[in-house]
């Protein structure tokens, strides 16, 4: 079989604009079920039937298309494919969203529902959402997440969650916010779907040495679908649901005044976890060995937190295949050299958009010598003594994984930040770094 990785779909997609033209691929995709549920019915129609296998598809890429758009609500995650920026995307939000956003460049007026919804979003994420937890209401259903590994980052065939699974894995948020973001750049300039694609999630050349637009997706999501405006949306799809046949026992009695709540902790939550909070890539995408012995459980909060430099490797990871290399290298450097039972670290910080969990949010670390039961050990990948981190690298923790440690109640609101300088006899975090944490919110 192929593997299920962006590269992968993005030549399905291309041996298919060569015949079909590139409108008619999100209309295979739901003829093949990507668009299955009764909101996404009443937004873009009844899926057409599915045709034979196209020509230019050969069996394994037909089988492929079939088993990633093939519609499981029971197990949603089972159409994820690995982008090459390290996140994983199920493509049926994603080409929902890129067909409303090719039937607005051609004119198309929108569906005719009452109360009116935005299509983008309903084909995407609203209607998940709102289905989500409206069957979460008055019970202890998990609403969003969670993320998920995959069995080999090369050649990735199995995904598998890392815990109870909900409506909206990680995987479909993903999706979802992708959905929202080229449909609505396919709406203002349609290109080529595959030349989108390959753009996007950085399947062409130059993968491994920058990074792709789909790093910034929960950055451009948020500044595109404001919090009040997904609270809105989702809204306006639970009335439209309470008529839809499907779904209409499902809100008999539901309230407008619970709607009203339920789309508001639906876009507080989504917003909370996929906006505000950074994207951490979990041990088993890095590679990870297992932890030696036995971990020890952090009490939460904490009350402080430790800035570190990993000095070598020296440079700035800027991909996730780099990141990934320098993490699994310290792993081994930590436990073969130094003998520590681990990677020493709380969270990495890489130059490629995402966090890299190293002991987590719950174990002790091995960062601050006699203190690293009392704070989290944050360390930027490279060697900060002349220079600093890219802006957004520096903002990754200071004005995302900061806020959503306090906001999540593993930090105390009151933490103190400090360098790794000021615990011990070292250089680290570098004096460029140094300087620039002095400035931070909780320095002392």
């Amino acid at each position: 079989l192929l593997p299920r990785r962006m590269d992968s779909v993005v030549q399905v997609v291309e041996a298919l604009e060569s015949t079909t033209g590139g409108s008619e691929v999100p209309a295979l995709a739901r003829a093949l079920g990507a668009c299955s549920t009764p909101g996404c019915r009443a937004v873009l129609g009844d899926p057409p039937e599915v045709p034979p296998a196209p020509p230019t598809l050969n069996h394994h890429q037909w089988l492929l298309f079939t088993q990633l758009l093939g519609h499981d609500a029971a197990a949603p995650e089972r159409g994820a494919v690995l982008a090459p920026d390290g996140s994983s995307v199920t493509l049926g939000p994603l080409l929902a969203g890129i067909e409303v956003g090719l039937k607005r460049a051609s004119g198309w007026p929108g569906p005719t529902l009452e109360p009116p919804i935005d299509a983008l979003y309903a084909v995407t994420i609203t209607e998940v959402l709102a289905m989500s937890f409206l069957l979460a209401r008055g019970g202890n259903r998990t609403t969003l997440g969670p993320g998920g590994c995959w069995d080999d980052v090369v050649d990735p065939q199995n995904y598998t969650l890392l815990g109870p699974p909900s409506p909206i894995p990680d995987v479909v948020a993903n999706g979802a916010m992708d959905g929202v973001l080229l449909g609505a750049q396919m709406a203002r300039a349609p290109i080529p779907l595959a030349d989108l694609l390959r753009s996007y999630y950085g399947t062409g050349n130059g993968t491994e040495t920058r990074r792709p637009p789909s790093s910034y997706r929960r950055r451009d999501f948020g500044v595109l679908v404001g919090l009040e405006k997904l609270e809105e949306e989702v809204g306006a799809m639970l009335r439209v649901l309470r008529v839809l046949p499907p779904t209409r026992e499902l809100l008999e009695d539901v309230g407008p005044e619970e709607v009203v709540a339920i789309a508001r902790q639906a876009a507080r939550d989504f917003t909370e976890v996929y906006v505000e909070c950074p994207a951490i890539v979990p041990r088993c995408m890095w590679g990870a060995r297992p932890y030696r012995g036995t971990p020890r459980l952090l009490t939460l909060p904490l009350s402080s937190i430790y800035i570190h430099h990993t000095f070598m490797p020296s440079a700035p990871c800027r991909t996730f295949t780099a990141c990934a290399r320098a993490m699994r290298s310290m792993q081994r450097f930590h436990q073969d050299t130094r003998g520590w039972d681990d990677i020493g670290y709380s969270f990495v910080v890489g130059s490629d958009g995402y966090l890299y969990q190293g002991r987590g949010w719950h174990w002790v670390g091995a960062h601050t010598k006699g203190y690293n039961s009392q704070g989290y050990g944050v360390g930027y990948v490279g060697d900060f003594s002349t220079t600093l981190p890219d802006p957004d690298t520096i903002a990754l923790v200071r004005d995302k994984l900061l806020p959503c440690a306090v906001r999540t109640g593993r930090l105390h609101p009151n933490y103190t930040l400090r360098g790794h300088r000021q615990m011990g006899h070292t250089d680290c975090p570098g004096n460029s770094l140094f300087q620039e944490i002095e400035t931070w919110h909780g320095f002392k």
